[in-house]
């Protein structure tokens, strides 16, 4: 039930918010912390539960009838793996409520509801084990998305929001197709006509059918991870989102893409996930080293840190494909960190632009002796971002390349020039805003309490990763270890045919 209540506080919370605006819209804003800080209450309850339940398959479930005829229903349930993407998404979204209050003014209950509805579906993507649920909710993901970046976005918000909603439409529309073959092969074989996750986990697939259903799930999630090159609707969305908008999109909904990857990809088609993963690889190289290159030709700190987000993610993908424990167990920790730190400097971006009204840098400069706090935590932010040892980013990108090396070494020597990438840009971003010579005289103010606040939970979250990271990588073992297993029998089953 406690998923249940999860979905229903944070939805409720919305409403409340978006009601109680008509008549006091600062309250809104502490309503839906109030509402979010019990899922957190209800996330320490179910991480708890957990602790006493470890070798269980889903130690938290819910199943309810929905819709019989269909042979669908309200099917939730919780692992070590969901479990992690669930405190991600509480968290991000609490940092995104405070980082928003001074940037949105106007309808600001219809903000909150549309940014906890966006909650509410990803919360549900992350635990429904109905693939008709978890499409349900994959779609409510994009209209309340779509509204932040068209109502209360930046200049070109409308084409980017739209461009946003056109993608991940389409991939989604892959993705059902998908489904409902799936559905219909294993009616058709076992007389059974279900969603049921568990039950199409043993669905009877020929080889080539289970590669084109498989790749219609590929789609849907690398449009949202995203994969180059069906990733450029999201520089653009990233850039004209407002500062909450862009902390959720970058920490929690590219997340969506890698966990659909895990969680359905791999062990529904494991054997065509196998067939496919070295041409997946070079795609992950590609986006690490394309996304990293484009970075250091941004002018805007938004554009910038979208296109690091294409590169770090592509490790994201180059781990889940590569199958083994290193790469997989990489792979979770680079979701994690990447989250906190990207969403960090979408809070800073925006405090920057709310400071001097501008995203350029090339109008920036020498703004370390005005805001010497803003300073630091971007230069902490940076060195996260590049990867330093020590810090989350650099144990998960170590675990994947270590994983993806016993795969194939030459792809995980073009990827690690990522790293070299990444500590070009991360200091040239300090450089070109921090130091230097001033552009302008400005005195600004620095981050204030509520700012550094945020700023130092994100911090703290970061190193933890960094130097214990031990019970994340716990929490996710049991399913990971799962998953390996079934890319390992795959590969012997490909094997004894040849």
């Amino acid at each position: 039930m406690i998923l249940v209540l999860l979905l229903i506080i944070t939805l409720v919370g919305g409403l409340v918010a978006w009601a109680i605006s008509r008549w006091n819209k600062n309250a809104c804003r502490w309503l839906s912390l109030i509402f979010l800080f019990a899922d957190l209450a209800a996330l320490v309850i179910l991480s708890v539960r957990y602790a006493g339940n470890v070798g269980e398959r889903w130690f938290e479930f819910v199943k309810w009838s929905w819709i019989p005829q269909l042979g669908a229903s309200f099917e939730l349930g919780a692992d070590g793996l969901s479990l992690l993407f669930l405190w991600l998404t509480v968290l991000l979204g609490i940092f995104a409520i405070i980082s928003s209050s001074g940037e949105i003014q106007h309808r600001v209950g219809f903000f909150h509801f549309n940014l906890m509805l966006v909650l509410v579906g990803i919360i549900g993507v992350f635990t429904a084990l109905d693939l008709f649920l978890f499409y349900f909710f994959w779609e409510l993901m994009l209209v309340p998305m779509y509204f932040l970046i068209s109502i209360w976005g930046h200049e070109n918000r409308v084409y980017a929001a739209i461009k946003f909603f056109i993608f991940t439409q389409a991939g989604g529309l892959f993705m059902l197709a998908s489904i409902l073959a799936l559905y219909f092969i294993n009616g058709h074989a076992s007389g059974i006509y279900t969603f049921d996750y568990e039950q199409l986990l043993n669905a009877p697939l020929t080889a080539s059918a289970a590669i084109w259903v498989m790749l219609g799930f590929f789609v849907g999630f690398a449009v949202k991870l995203p994969v180059v090159p069906i990733h450029t609707w999201l520089p653009d969305a990233h850039t004209e989102a407002p500062t909450a908008g862009s902390v959720i999109l970058a920490g929690l909904l590219l997340k969506t893409g890698a966990y659909g990857l895990l969680r359905f990809v791999l062990p529904l088609f494991a054997g065509a996930a196998r067939d496919i993963a070295p041409a997946a690889m070079i795609l992950a190289v590609v986006g690490i080293v394309y996304g990293a290159v484009l970075a250091f030709a941004q002018r805007d700190i938004k554009r910038l840190v979208a296109y690091t987000s294409i590169s770090h993610l592509g490790f994201v993908l180059l781990g889940i494909f590569a199958g083994n424990m290193f790469a997989l167990q990489g792979a979770v920790i680079i979701i994690l960190a990447h989250g906190l730190s990207t969403g960090g400097l979408f809070i800073l971006a925006g405090a920057i632009q709310e400071r001097i009204h501008t995203r350029d840098m090339d109008k920036m400069g020498g703004l370390w002796a005005t805001v010497p706090r803003m300073g630091g935590v971007a230069m902490f932010l940076a060195l996260a971002s590049l990867g330093l040892p020590g810090l989350g980013n650099f144990v998960g990108e170590f675990l994947v390349l270590l994983g993806a090396w016993q795969v194939s070494p030459a792809l995980t020597v073009i990827a690690s020039t990522g790293f070299i990438f990444s500590a070009i840009y991360s200091l040239w971003l300090i450089q070109k805003i921090f130091h230097g010579p001033a552009k302008q005289d400005m005195q600004i103010p620095d981050l204030g309490i509520r700012e550094m606040a945020v700023m130092c939970l994100i911090m703290a979250g970061i190193i933890l990763l960094g130097v214990y990271p031990q019970p994340m990588l716990d929490s996710a073992k049991p399913t990971l270890k799962a998953i390996q297993l079934k890319f390992v029998s795959a590969a012997e089953k490909t094997d004894v045919t040849q």
